[in-house]
């Protein structure tokens, strides 16, 4: 930033890291307000709190230029970026500086601290299904417009690839569509591909980037979330226009956030995160919401450090997510993709009035399903499939072909693997497990059967002694009905008083036998 000796409130007095505190001896500057150096233009000063008369900042692009003694001068202004149809096709830092080799935008700046429409929640009676091609997505977690979708993952299990597939599909089948991807703390490589392959496809045209990759100081990964979001609200409430927003990663906006409270000396918490990480989370999640003018779509990759899902920033994250898509290790080793773990994968979404009675029926059956396989697995280890009942064999059987089918092929590893890329409507998805698990009128057979067979199929016996639903107990002086009165046709197998024997095959008997 320029300096103006005119503006002149005081010097630099300390230096620690990216943290530079300013002793203010003339009028205090606002926070967030930019500062200049003298002699140093290409310093950024960001004033983030006061202590006493000390002005503590942030030195945004992390510059070795500075020294102690250094007079700093007031600017006036805040970080902002370029908004409108002039950025289309365009890649910018957080700092609003292209990053294509193309001239600067220096016309509608906006100050990206600043949120606007975000009180003006759209109010909807109907939700619009967007169709993504990708059988799991579009089956377990429902891409509605206006929502928010997580792809949650550990390094190195698909996490940015399906990233780049979504977009591929979303933007190709949607009209007049504009996207705003992201990119936060993640490889510079993968930025490159993804700018290709938007261009290769003529969807770039519509497309504004904003860059913070990892080689960019913990200052400005911290910012680009802000400042894709200024540019997603500048359509969203001048233009009136349906967004789609990416992000990848967003945990890198969380890792951001703690180098940048842990250089500034704040107490972290429990997982040594800083309770300030958290609120600005929500404040940048707040922003990406839809109003009477328009929706953001969000879809956000999310790294999960060590594969745990437990830690705080994931789970913070994963509560302002209406669906979470879980991506597994063991089943990216297993060749896999996308790597989906259908028992984790939660979405608030998948209900009756949002994907229909057929789908939801299906949903329901096919995690039943999954989860019979999950418990038979270590069966199987011991005694082999073919000791298996025949319903639990067929259950087994369906597990296997659900997994085989919601493997698919991608559109932009095409160039990798040699595979041309797939795409499923959601009605072919829908018609696809159909044949595996059954139609919903089937399916509804069985789950009303559940209530006389056990998990393994076998019948269960008859308790006998059951109370009267009416709650009354039994009259002592009365006899039993047997002894007074013997049936006509006595029944063919008299109850005994030895407990009723597993059937051969069954689940039971398997497991007496392992022990």
């Amino acid at each position: 930033m320029e300096y103006d000796a005119s503006k002149k409130v005081g010097a630099i007095n300390s230096l620690k890291g990216f943290m530079v505190e300013v002793e203010i001896l003339g009028e205090r500057p606002e926070e967030k307000e930019l500062l200049g150096v003298e002699n140093h233009p290409e310093v950024y000063l960001e004033v983030s709190y006061y202590k006493a008369g000390i002005a503590v900042c942030i030195n945004l692009t992390n510059t070795p230029v500075l020294r102690c003694g250094m007079n700093v001068s007031r600017t006036g202004k805040k970080v902002s970026v370029p908004v409108g149809p002039k950025t289309l096709g365009r890649v910018f830092n957080a700092l609003g500086q292209p990053l294509d080799e193309a001239e600067g935008v220096i016309d509608n700046l906006r100050v990206i601290t600043e949120p606007s429409g975000i009180k003006k929640y759209r109010e909807t009676s109907k939700l619009e299904l967007l169709t993504t091609g990708l059988k799991v997505i579009d089956f377990l977690t429902p891409f509605v417009k206006g929502r928010k979708i997580g792809v949650v993952g550990g390094a190195g299990v698909g996490k940015t690839v399906l990233t780049m597939e979504m977009i591929h599909n979303v933007t190709q089948g949607a009209k007049n569509s504009l996207s705003i991807y992201c990119g936060v703390g993640e490889r510079i490589r993968e930025g490159n591909e993804l700018y290709q392959t938007l261009k290769e496809t003529d969807v770039l045209k519509s497309t504004v980037m904003f860059f913070g990759q990892m080689d960019a100081p913990p200052a400005i990964r911290s910012m680009v979330g802000p400042a894709a979001a200024t540019a997603a609200e500048y359509f969203r409430d001048e233009e009136k226009r349906d967004i789609l927003f990416f992000v990848d990663n967003i945990y890198r906006h969380v890792q951001a956030l703690t180098e940048i409270s842990t250089n500034l000396g704040l107490t972290p918490s429990e997982g040594g995160y800083s309770p300030v990480v958290f609120s600005e989370l929500r404040r940048l999640q707040d922003r990406l919401s839809s109003t009477a003018n328009g929706s953001i779509t969000s879809v956000q990759a999310v790294y999960i450090p060590a594969d745990d899902l437990s830690d705080p920033a994931v789970q913070a994250i994963s509560q302002q997510l209406d669906s979470v898509l879980v991506l597994s290790r063991a089943i990216a080793e297993s060749g896999m993709r996308p790597a989906v773990d259908l028992l984790k994968t939660t979405s608030s979404l998948l209900t009756p009035a949002v994907v229909g009675e057929r789908h939801y029926r299906l949903a329901g059956r096919v995690q039943a399903i999954m989860e019979k396989y999950e418990s038979l697995k270590n069966i199987i280890a011991i005694v082999g499939e073919n000791e298996l009942s025949p319903a639990d064999r067929a259950d087994y059987q369906s597990a296997k072909k659900l997994l085989e089918f919601f493997n698919q092929d991608f559109n932009v590893a095409e160039h990798l693997t040699g595979k041309p890329g797939q795409y499923f409507t959601r009605e072919q998805t829908l018609d696809g497990i159909e044949a595996i698990v059954g139609k919903p009128d089937t399916i509804s057979d069985i789950q009303s059967n559940a209530l006389k067979f056990g998990n393994d199929g076998q019948k269960q016996p008859a308790q006998p002694n059951q109370p009267n639903q009416q709650g009354q107990p039994a009259k002592p002086a009365q006899p039993p009905a047997p002894q007074q009165q013997p049936p006509a046709q006595p029944p063919a197998n008299p109850p005994t008083t030895t407990a009723p024997q597993p059937k051969p095959g069954s689940v039971q008997e398997i497991a007496n036998k392992s022990s």
